[in-house]
Formats: C-alpha cells, sequence, structure tokens
C-alpha cells in the first residue's frame, strides 16, 4: 500500500533546524563583484567554532556518543539521518578523527599540571593495540585527572620520557647525576659528563650524537652506561621543568615505576609483608631500595 504524499513529504522534510547566515568580510573600497575570478578574492571568516561544514554541538555529540556512549560509526550515522541531519560516514570518520591536535594539547597541559603539583600519583600499564600493533597503554593520575598514553616498549626509559609531558630534551643536572650514581653508574662514565661544558640537549639525536663523542654509547659493560645515562638525563629533563618535586609515585612492583620517590600500593605491601623487617623506629622497611617506611599499624589494617 502506498504512503500518502503529505506522509511522504513529511518523511523528506529534515527536522533538524537550518539556520542561514550572511557573513560579511572588509573589502576594499572600490571593489566589485564581477562575476568570475580575478585579481584578489575576499573571503568571510566561518563564524567561531564552525569548522567545516558543521558546528560545535554537533561535533561535541559525535564525540560524546562514540567515545563516552561507545555507539559504533554506522549506528551513529543512522541516529543522524534519522533526527534529519544529512551526513555521511565520511563525514562521521572525519568529525571523529580529523583536526584532533586541540585535545592533545589539552591533554598534554593537564598531564604537565598534574606532575607540577600532585603530591602523589598512582601509576601503572598494561597491553594495548594501536594502529594494527601490540603496545602498551600507560596511565597517570590521582583523584584529580586521569592521562593515558600508548606506546610500543615498556621500560623505565618509556616511563621516563612519558614524565617528561611532551618535552624532548635531555638534561645534565645535580638531579641526573644523582639518579646515575643511584643506579650504579661507573664513576669514570659520571665523569665524563660532568666534565663536558654541554649539560642541555635539544632532542634524542643531539643527545645520542653526544654519548657517542664521548664514547658512553660503544661500551659494552654492566650497567649498561648508555642506558642508565640515558635515563638519568631524562629525570634531569623531568626534573629542570620542574615536574615531580616531592611527588610520591604509587604504583605495583613493577621495576618501570621504581624512580623518585617511589611507594607500593597497599595490596603489593601486603603480598610483601611476609618479607619486611623491623626498623629501628618499630616501623616496617620494604627491603627493596627506594620504597620509603611503612608504619606497621598502616601495612596490618
Amino acid at each position: 500500500m502506498a504512503a500518502a504524499p503529505d506522509a511522504m513529504q513529511a518523511l523528506e522534510t529534515p527536522r533538524a533546524a537550518i539556520e542561514g547566515r550572511v557573513l560579511g568580510v572588509d573589502i576594499p573600497a572600490g571593489s566589485r563583484f564581477k562575476g568570475y575570478a580575478e585579481g584578489r578574492t575576499a573571503i568571510a571568516p566561518l563564524p567561531a567554532g564552525i569548522n567545516g561544514h558543521f558546528g560545535p554541538e554537533l561535533r561535541r555529540f559525535v564525540l560524546m556518543q562514540y567515545h563516552q556512549g561507545q555507539v559504533t560509526v554506522p549506528r551513529l550515522v543512522a541516529q543522524l539521518r534519522d533526527i534529519g541531519i544529512d551526513i555521511s560516514k565520511r563525514q562521521v570518520m572525519r568529525l571523529l578523527t580529523a583536526g584532533k591536535d586541540a585535545f592533545l594539547d589539552e591533554s598534554r597541559d593537564v598531564l604537565r599540571a598534574g606532575l607540577a603539583t600532585a603530591p602523589w600519583l598512582t601509576v601503572d600499564d598494561t597491553g594495548a593495540r594501536h594502529k594494527a600493533k601490540n603496545g602498551f597503554c600507560t596511565h597517570i593520575g590521582n583523584d584529580h585527572f586521569a592521562w593515558f598514553g600508548t606506546t610500543g616498549p615498556k621500560s623505565r626509559h618509556n616511563f621516563l620520557d612519558l614524565m617528561r609531558s611532551g618535552h624532548a630534551d635531555y638534561v645534565i643536572n645535580d638531579e641526573a647525576l644523582a639518579y646515575m650514581r643511584d643506579r650504579a653508574l661507573s664513576a669514570q662514565v659520571i665523569q665524563l659528563l660532568v666534565d663536558h661544558p654541554d649539560r642541555h640537549f635539544a632532542n634524542h639525536q643531539e643527545w645520542q650524537a653526544h654519548l657517542e663523542r664521548l664514547g658512553i654509547a660503544a661500551l659494552t659493560v654492566t650497567p649498561n652506561p648508555l642506558l642508565i645515562a640515558s635515563e638519568g638525563a631524562l629525570w634531569g629533563s623531568i626534573k629542570a621543568h620542574g615536574f615531580l618535586d616531592r611527588t610520591v609515585i604509587v604504583s605495583d612492583d613493577a621495576g618501570q615505576f621504581d624512580v623518585g620517590r617511589h611507594a607500593l600500593c597497599w595490596i603489593h605491601c601486603e603480598r610483601l609483608i611476609h618479607k619486611l623487617r623491623p626498623g629501628p623506629d618499630g616501623a616496617a622497611t620494604c627491603p627493596r631500595p627506594r620504597l620509603g617506611l611503612l608504619p606497621r599499624h598502616q601495612i596490618l589494617s
């Protein structure tokens, strides 16, 4: 049975509100439109918040439905069309993926603020896939923020790199040298770094070239001088940018997180309770270094 003409017309009428707006632009005096391109073309800018064909409200709705609501792209396209928006699957994909540098900048700034001000941070990582490759997703946060970053390797060097929060430099300062000594780097290698006037390196390439000039990159001893020196310079960069000033890093017993002021979460402390030995003041001291003192009544509670 065919639908009535009025019903067909109602189905074809867009249900989304369409707003027409004439945009103005400043043009030189005496300019006129001739109907064809000649000379300089003046184009009016889009209103604030408009990016491409769609406004900020629609972009927010698409991002919320996809990421928070876990709505698939086909269902999201059908949903938008059902409410009268003429949009294709390709356009929805562009709304989800294109021009998202502002979100990356915001995420970086949030992490930097947390690293600069937080008295404590919890960290952890788990396996993840990104761009069809296996990797690891690292979480850094506390009660006020949560940051996630997916990278390829899982190591202390990688963790320190993430804690630089986008900075690319390597720095030799007192904190970097203390880190190297704490990790049993050879005194001769440390002295090579101390005696050289260059202490700041803008990126990995400059740092690697510096280690090669000093002969450190070619050393094959234990602990690995190249690795420990690089971790120390990363730690120096972290401290030079004002991050982790007396901040306690709380994690499980994974070795990559054992940097700076480090403490175990309560669950892992309880697992190690049979290894704890009482200290001189009656507190229980965790046998691994740099984990600090844990009051016995808090561990047993």
